[in-house]
């Protein structure tokens, strides 16, 4: 039997794993990386495969690295990347999966870090598009704006954030809108440019373009 998305979901040891890392960011002062953030990203990655016509095995593999991808926030933020592929490798190999599928998933989430990520595979494209959009609002646990820093007062700026492909499937596009009274476009981008960039790069690996749309213009 293949193991499923919901076999992964289900599973409590990575619940537990997925908890903990995201109290262990919490503590470091880091936007939430919980279950909200992971299962968009999953549900994003996936949806990117099927849009583009890949298999829907494929496209879950793509799911499961997605809720998987942060783990290695239990251990350090640093490497987490592949500190978590190495996480999910035991997790998944007991769990009973086969070797060539954790082989696709654990390459994906071992290159989803800016710092040393790569679209090495269809399922590593489309995590890095799912992670590097999820920018949004409610992502900041900071509740004292005074005490913001720009990482707060970025996120905090975006009133609405939507993932979307072209009617032609040929570009996907993030849509931001932006408060500027809270942080210029400018500090975006300050923030922001190395994760747009690295975006595009996966785009293109899945032969689209990535288009990044803020206050309806179109900046890259």
């Amino acid at each position: 039997m293949k193991i499923t998305f919901e076999d992964v979901k289900n599973n409590e040891g990575i619940k537990s794993y997925i908890a903990e890392a995201d109290k262990a960011l919490a503590a470091m002062g880091y936007t939430e990386h919980s279950f909200a953030h992971v299962v968009k990203a999953a549900e994003t990655a996936e949806k990117i495969l099927l849009t583009l016509g890949y298999p829907a095995r494929q496209a879950e593999l793509a799911k499961i690295a997605g809720y998987m991808h942060d783990i290695g926030n239990v251990v350090n933020r640093i490497d987490h990347a592949q500190s978590g592929a190495i996480l999910a490798f035991r997790l998944l190999d007991r769990m009973g999966m086969e070797a060539q599928e954790i082989a696709q998933v654990i390459s994906a989430i071992g290159n989803h870090d800016e710092g040393t990520a790569a679209a090495v595979n269809p399922i590593a494209a489309a995590l890095i598009l799912a992670d590097k959009t999820d920018v949004r609002r409610s992502r900041v646990r900071n509740r004292d704006f005074a005490n913001f820093d720009i990482h707060d007062r970025v996120n905090y700026a975006v009133e609405e954030s939507r993932i979307y492909f072209s009617k032609d499937n040929t570009a996907i596009i993030l849509e931001l809108k932006i408060d500027t009274s809270i942080s210029a476009v400018m500090d975006y981008f300050e923030i922001f440019l190395g994760r747009m960039l690295l975006s595009r790069k996966a785009a293109e690996y899945l032969n689209i373009k990535f288009k990044l749309i803020i206050n309806g213009q179109c900046l890259l």
